[in-house]
């Protein structure tokens, strides 16, 4: 969490540094991803403490990345890497 380094959130990357993205009830209604930083928001847009609340993350503060649900067991899965057509960025940028 930006707000709070010692809490742990778990979210969806949807750009990275030098992509554009449209947001979703941000400040600005367009972000250019800063560099050294991501956006990422959660799957429940409305809902979610995400960069939509606190705009593009440091590189710094991401950990990990989540490869399989576990719990409750019944969504026991395996996650695939997936971005909703809706979330693409509107430019990316070329590397």
């Amino acid at each position: 969490s930006p707000r709070n380094p010692e809490q742990k959130i778990i979210k969806r990357v949807i750009a990275l540094e030098g992509d554009i993205i449209k947001t979703i009830g941000y400040k600005k209604k367009y972000v250019k991803v800063p560099r050294g930083h991501i956006w990422v928001e959660g799957d429940h847009h409305g809902h979610s403490f995400d960069s939509n609340a606190f705009g593009p993350v440091s590189l710094g503060l991401l950990h990990a990345r989540a490869t399989h649900i576990l719990w409750p067991p019944h969504r026991w899965q395996k996650l695939q890497p997936m971005l909703p057509p809706e979330r693409k960025p509107l430019q990316r940028q070329q590397e």
